[in-house]
């Protein structure tokens, strides 16, 4: 680094996370175009003082930390026509402060960068207290707002683009992170906007998660003793000791119960609070306790808060203003939800892929429907199951209804030589359309480089378990018709007949979608439903506990573990 550029307290410092500043509801597109609008029309305080533009060229040059932000900070101080953004005359303005705030609260707790953090906020802290006798001079003035503006960048990309740096697909993540435009909060701050969150770049449910954050770290401070796991012996007439009581007043601190009081029964109003307990879990609902639910509300809260701050991350790489028509899976919670006009319309059980061929986390566009599809068995099935049936039963091709393609013709399978053909030569096994076939009778495509669709299925009975992880990796759907009668609803030629009738045919028909839908294969452990309940779920691909990994301490690597 070029020691001419140095600032005492603030060059040296390496920015990691941060942390929240107070939040609220989510504004509504008018609010956030009046919020925008304010910002943009509130003069630029008018100072004798600039700074020379190719002094902000030596000094992104000269940071290399900056350099991806360097358009950003130079197109805030063209918009200011080079005035400093940081000082009122030669005093230290309250943006500072207010960036002070946004550097460090609840949401850093645990992680790596925590401790970094903690040494940014002591950094700006330290020059807002000395702020007021320090020798200010044009060339310190102006260096130290450029590495504040820089420094915002960076924590702005860190609070809202992501902790975690790496490239996501190493993480198994393929939904793309884009860049986010940070101009605008920048402008709100130093325009003296102490509240950023209503224009804050971030997915709604991130919101929703930090309030449930903030409530949960007010509960960390609270004994948090094992539930007594007799609760579950149906030969008790009523729970033992105090047992139930203890039980009570977890639901009721955890918000499945409106009201505790003093009874030890297991009474109507306490299995309320079960059977809302075990919806929220995503256990069976019997509204009796059970030890899988006692061990979910055994959970410890700083875990509970490691796995919001996990799935935080994870919002922050999803976009912040998600398409208003969408299709969104998701994947431990095992459900597709319809989201119509940005609000949920219904949604449906899935069957997502097993541990070992687990369903890829990634965006596309649903572009067609298939109706009496054909399956095109993947050359992994076809290694793994299809040839060793064929090696201990010749028939067995015929007998699933199977067909051998080569060159685009079918070819009978009793006089394939199957050692030449497993030893290079192009070939395809698919099956036809009608009864057996593995997709049922509609499949929806969204083209993708993982060959992952949805599907119906005519294994029903794997969606009478709550944990449905059994797929070679494609999505199987519970309801395939009504998804198929919703998607063409708004076209006239596809009635409810017509569509039941191409779904029971013995031909293949493809349709092609007037308007595309988005659909998003997402992984979530946690999250907020409709009705404003905190939803926890299985880490089924133990994706949670390779992301622990890059955020938190390793220390703290034991703690997040797979839980609901």
């Amino acid at each position: 680094m070029h020691k001419g550029l140095m600032i005492p307290g603030l060059a040296a410092i390496v920015l990691g996370g941060c942390d929240h500043v107070p939040d609220q509801a989510a504004p509504s597109v008018a609010e956030r175009a009046d919020s925008i609008q304010r910002v943009f029309e509130t003069p630029v305080p008018y100072t004798s003082r600039t700074l020379d533009s190719s002094l902000v060229l030596e000094f992104l040059a000269e940071h290399p930390e900056f350099q991806a932000d360097s358009a950003g900070v130079m197109g805030f101080y063209r918009r200011r026509e080079f005035q400093p953004a940081w000082f009122h005359g030669d005093s230290l303005g309250e943006a500072a402060m207010t960036f002070l705030q946004l550097i460090g609260s609840v949401d850093t707790t645990g992680l790596k960068s925590g401790a970094e953090v903690r040494a940014l906020a002591r950094e700006v802290s330290a020059l807002i207290e000395r702020a007021d006798t320090l020798a200010w001079t044009d060339r310190t003035i102006a260096l130290t707002d450029l590495t504040l503006t820089a420094r915002f960048f960076r924590v702005a990309e860190t609070k809202y683009g992501g902790v975690v740096q790496r490239d996501l697909r190493e993480l198994e993540w393929y939904i793309p992170r884009r860049k986010k435009n940070y101009e605008l909060l920048l402008d709100s701050l130093v325009a003296g906007v102490s509240d950023l969150s209503p224009i804050e770049p971030v997915h709604p449910q991130y919101r929703l998660l930090k309030e449930q954050l903030k409530l949960y770290a007010s509960l960390d401070t609270l004994p948090w003793p094992p539930l007594d796991m007799r609760l579950c012996d149906r030969n008790r007439p009523e729970p033992p000791d105090s047992s139930g009581r203890a039980l009570r007043e977890r639901l009721y601190l955890l918000g499945d119960l409106a009201v505790n009081d003093s009874s030890n029964a297991l009474d109507s109003t306490l299995q309320v609070g079960i059977r809302s307990a075990q919806h929220r879990f995503g256990l069976k609902d019997t509204g009796m306790p059970d030890e899988a639910l006692l061990a979910a509300l055994n959970v410890p809260i700083a875990q509970r808060m490691r796995t919001l701050l996990l799935n935080m991350e994870r919002l922050r790489w999803m976009p912040p203003r998600p398409e208003p028509d969408r299709l969104e899976v998701n994947i431990p919670e095992f459900r597709l939800h319809v989201h119509e006009h940005d609000s949920l319309a219904w949604g449906m059980d899935v069957v997502v892929g097993a541990e070992a061929t687990h369903t890829v986390i990634f965006s596309g566009m649903l572009t067609q429907v298939v109706f009496a599809p054909y399956w095109n068995i993947p050359q992994s099935i076809i290694r793994a199951e299809i040839l060793p049936a064929v090696k201990r039963d010749p028939g067995y091709l015929s007998r699933k209804r199977m067909e051998v393609v080569v060159g685009g013709k079918v070819v009978p399978s009793r006089s394939i030589k199957w050692r030449s053909y497993t030893q290079g030569v192009p070939f395809v096994i698919r099956q036809r359309p009608g009864i057996g076939n593995a997709l049922g009778q509609v499949k929806f495509l969204f083209p993708n480089q993982h060959s992952i669709y949805m599907h119906d299925t005519p294994a029903k009975d794997k969606f009478s378990q709550h944990e449905r992880a059994f797929s070679h990796g494609c999505i199987r759907l519970s309801e395939p018709r009504r998804l198929a009668e919703y998607l063409l609803r708004r076209d006239t030629t596809w009635t409810a007949g017509k569509i039941l009738q191409a779904m029971s045919g013995k031909a293949e028909q493809v349709v092609q979608l007037t308007h595309p839908w988005p659909v998003t294969l997402g992984y979530f452990t946690a999250w907020v439903d409709a009705g404003g309940r905190l939803q926890f779920r299985k880490d089924v691909y133990g994706h949670d506990e390779h992301l622990a990994l890059e955020m938190f301490a390793p220390s703290d690597h034991e703690e997040v573990t797979d839980v609901r």
